[in-house]
């Protein structure tokens, strides 16, 4: 935020364009636009009649909490339920699907929650499909709210508000809660009002049966860089739903809570598929964005190119505080005399500003959970420290058919196999950062 002020000073001043200046003013314009359109928001509240068929794939949970996932589930009455343990033989798991009264269940060798999800689907009778992770807790009145959206016969994909649970336990689970918050505040019912949320995400998704059944053959087997990824199929199937010529919506009105790591190195694994995953879909979608919702288009890549933007910015501000140059753009801030006191007062003034620019775009979270502002320094760190590099990690690992990271030997495991166009990524990854230090972002 900082470097954004002073650059925004000196072009009034001088005529000068600092391409940092230009990403930042784009972020607070898409940040305004996000705002006003949610402000425009609102959930559907008639009622909506609807068989639903309730679809869950699990490997490796935890036994305790699937349990509760499932009997929360048959409480709410939907017409089938319908698991598919995949992986390992798990005889927890497959325990507890025979004891809770309802459920359908059955086992598959093959590892992988796709494949598992087209076993649901052969199976499955009824109008909508509800696909939920097997670490996720419906609250009262979860199924009634998520179907409504559907009276509107545009609608293929609804999903759902989504929290974490237990947020207190540590600073990851607050970030995460926080994140959680942002989500549900600005972008999912921003994107809602526009009909094109860009990712519906996955805890919990409700698809038109037939959509579904249309979509899976390309589902199952989409490429990219010459390999078939198994991430983010969350955002693969909205992808398939707006290419079909569907709106997708944000039930607010339909809360959920999940898990998130209390460990840094599983967040780590999280993130970063979460990250090949997003910006793999962003690429491979965006032809189609740019021809039918060029807004979706300018928020994705915006999502890829400011951790390039941020680190290139890192480095070229260190350079400037090492041999002096630019030096003249913060000439009048009241800076100390002395080299590395100055440098000092000038790292510590970004990160107020930082945190001040954070609190100001995302501060609704804290109306509802003030105890929350004293860990916005930490948010910020995270979000800068952690998050934009394991992005950028992400971003060149598209290539990689790596696997799911969070799940231990029962999840998908990935093949494994040299792919001579995982190249690809790491090239344009470094000409990126390379171009933006280059220009003196």
């Amino acid at each position: 935020m900082l470097a954004f002020v002073v650059e925004a000073r000196s072009f009034v001043l001088t005529g000068r364009v600092y391409p940092f200046a230009v990403l930042m003013a784009v972020i607070w314009s898409m940040w305004i636009i996000r705002v006003v359109l949610a402000r425009r928001y609102r959930p559907w509240l008639r009622g909506w009649q609807a068989s639903v068929s309730v679809l869950i794939p699990v490997a490796g949970e935890e036994p305790g909490l699937f349990r509760e996932v499932l009997s929360r589930i048959v409480e709410q009455r939907p017409d089938e339920v319908l698991v598919v343990i995949n992986g390992p033989e798990d005889p927890d798991l497959a325990e507890i699907c025979a004891a809770v009264p309802g459920v359908i269940w059955t086992w598959t060798p093959r590892p992988g929650k796709r494949n598992a999800l087209r076993i649901a689907v052969e199976r499955a009778t009824a109008d909508i499909a509800v696909i939920v992770d097997s670490d996720t807790l419906w609250t009262t009145g979860t199924l009634r709210e998520l179907v409504k959206p559907f009276a509107d016969q545009r609608i293929g994909g609804v999903s759902t508000r989504q929290r974490i649970l237990r947020p207190q336990r540590s600073v990851l689970t607050r970030w995460a809660d926080w994140l959680e918050a942002i989500r549900g505040e600005y972008s999912l019912p921003a994107m809602s009002v526009l009909g094109t949320v860009g990712c519906l995400p996955g805890r919990t998704i409700a698809i038109r049966m037939d959509i579904l059944r249309t979509v899976m053959p390309q589902f199952l087997t989409g490429r990219f860089l010459g390999i078939f990824l198994e991430v983010s199929d969350d955002r693969t199937l909205t992808n398939l739903i707006l290419k079909a010529g569907y709106r997708t919506a944000y039930q607010a009105t339909s809360l959920v809570y999940t898990d998130a790591p209390v460990a840094l190195g599983k967040l780590i694994r999280q993130q970063l598929r979460w990250a090949r995953g997003s910006q793999y879909n962003t690429l491979r979608m965006l032809p189609w964005m740019i021809r039918h919702t060029p807004a979706l288009a300018l928020f994705y890549l915006a999502d890829m190119v400011i951790p390039f933007m941020l680190i290139a910015s890192f480095a070229s501000w260190a350079a400037s505080a090492d041999h002096g140059t630019h030096r003249a753009l913060y000439a009048a801030l009241p800076l100390p005399d002395g080299h590395w006191q100055a440098a000092a007062s000038l790292a510590g003034l970004a990160i107020v500003m930082t945190v001040l620019s954070v609190s100001v775009r995302f501060g609704r979270h804290f109306a509802y959970v003030p105890r929350d502002l004293l860990y916005l320094p930490v948010f910020t760190a995270i979000n800068t420290l952690l998050l934009m590099p394991i992005r950028i990690a992400g971003f060149m690992r598209m290539g990689h058919d790596s696997g799911w990271g969070t799940r231990g030997a029962a999840a998908y495991g990935g093949t494994r196999k040299l792919n001579p166009q995982a190249i690809i990524p790491y090239l344009a990854g470094a000409l990126m950062l390379g171009i933006a230090v280059r220009v003196g972002v």
